[in-house]
């Protein structure tokens, strides 16, 4: 039976976890809000679309290159103060966005806000972890990275909705309104958390060990592999299966609702063994991938794969988290910032060879370019399954107060 303490305790990790989860939804909207209102700015700021798209590219790379920087440079400040500095320099910067006609300084800050969300995300895993017990990590991480799905399946269409009735300008002033409820959520919920015991030096170098940067390659695969076919799922549904309009949409939703379940439910198959978890995920997102091309042009074949490849595209999330993690033992800080960064280069490296692949092919060519890139993960998933943490006389030498399970 619980006692009376050890349900207040569930209670507030369970806020915290929720705060975490709120921060990482307003964020997740935030990247991806503008390829809703894309011609709207474009417009507005009197620049091609070409050039706007170049917005989503800009916020990519500031999240990929400047959140583990940033990371870095605040490894030894308490996690609650960086989440709040973030989120506070966060909103702030999309004031600047509101605020300016100028597309250079726009440009400018959406590098800016992408490091900002690497650095929360990093240190919003750093606390989610700390709230929770061990043997249940894997479900902390799940909620946290859940905010990001959530915001695909949710967020964005409802700030496109709100783009195109208030204007872009005032979709990301509802962005910066929910930051700052985030922040004061983030203040009064999140417990104080400890920096790295340990410098900057020490956590580079255990968090870009070998053994981390395996399957930071795999997390780097599995996302290539999403976006080939994701990037052009629109073209392929229309073209081969046959729906357009408000269908195409429903078929899209269904996706992202799968991607938000998995996402929540892949944590509990982390803390039960992350590394078998991903060989599994990694198998079915290859067989989803070649069921979606055999059957792709019966519409009622395709909406139940599409939820199967969701399920599993974003049920192995946490696990992926969870092994960068446990394997980085003392550098485990930094290293939460850095599936962010594999995830978002391979999600340009696989927009590209699906662009690549549609160009001198037909709509098909891109689903069949992610099932290749997903074969080739499979054993890469199962070999790094055989990566084990490093040893605990290891990671207490380094940090004291590092904490890694070594079954993961």
């Amino acid at each position: 039976m619980s006692t009376p303490q050890a349900v207040r305790r569930r209670g507030r990790s369970g806020l915290s976890l929720a705060t975490l989860f709120l921060g990482m939804f307003v964020l997740g909207s935030a990247e991806l809000l503008v390829v809703g209102v894309l011609n709207l700015i474009a417009a507005d700021l009197r620049v091609s679309l070409p050039a706007a798209g170049t917005l989503v590219t800009a916020y990519a790379l500031g999240l990929a290159i400047g959140g583990p920087v940033l990371t870095a440079l605040t490894i030894r400040l308490d996690r609650r103060t960086v989440l709040a500095g973030a989120l506070a320099l966060f909103a702030l910067g999309n004031l600047v966005a509101v605020l300016t006609d100028g597309y250079g300084l726009f440009l400018a800050v959406r590098v800016l806000t992408g490091a900002l969300q690497g650095l929360f995300i990093a240190a919003a895993f750093a606390a989610g972890i700390s709230v929770v017990p061990p043997e249940r990590m894997g479900r902390a991480i799940s909620v946290v990275v859940s905010g990001v799905a959530v915001s695909a399946a949710l967020g964005v269409p409802l700030g496109t909705l709100a783009g195109q009735t208030l204007g872009w300008r005032g979709s990301f002033t509802a962005i910066i309104a929910l930051s700052v409820l985030a922040l004061v959520a983030t203040l009064a919920l999140v417990p104080s958390v400890p920096g790295s015991g340990g410098g900057a030096g020490d956590q580079v170098r255990h968090a870009l060990a070998p053994r981390v940067l395996a399957v930071l390659g795999l997390n780097l695969l599995v996302f290539a592999a999403l976006y080939s076919a994701l990037t052009y799922i629109v073209p392929f549904l229309e073209s081969v299966t046959g729906i357009s309009g408000a269908l195409t949409s429903v078929f899209l939703l269904a996706y992202g609702v799968a991607t938000a379940v998995g996402s929540f439910g892949g944590g509990r198959f982390a803390d039960r063994n992350a590394a078998r978890t991903l060989t599994v995920a990694t198998t079915g997102t290859a067989v989803a991938l070649l069921a979606l091309h055999l059957v792709g042009a019966v519409p009622v074949l395709v909406a139940p794969v599409l939820l199967v490849w969701g399920l599993f595209a974003f049920g192995m999330v946490p696990s992926l988290q969870y092994r960068v993690v446990s394997l980085a033992g003392p550098g485990g800080q930094l290293a939460s910032s850095l599936p962010a960064s594999a995830a978002n280069i391979g999600i340009a490296v696989g927009s590209a060879a699906g662009g690549a692949a549609l160009g001198g092919s037909t709509a098909s060519a891109p689903v069949l370019t992610g099932l290749a890139i997903a074969v080739v993960a499979v054993p890469v998933s199962w070999a790094t399954g055989l990566l084990r943490p490093p040893a605990v006389e290891e990671v207490i030498e380094a940090d004291p107060r590092a904490r890694v399970k070594p079954s993961a």
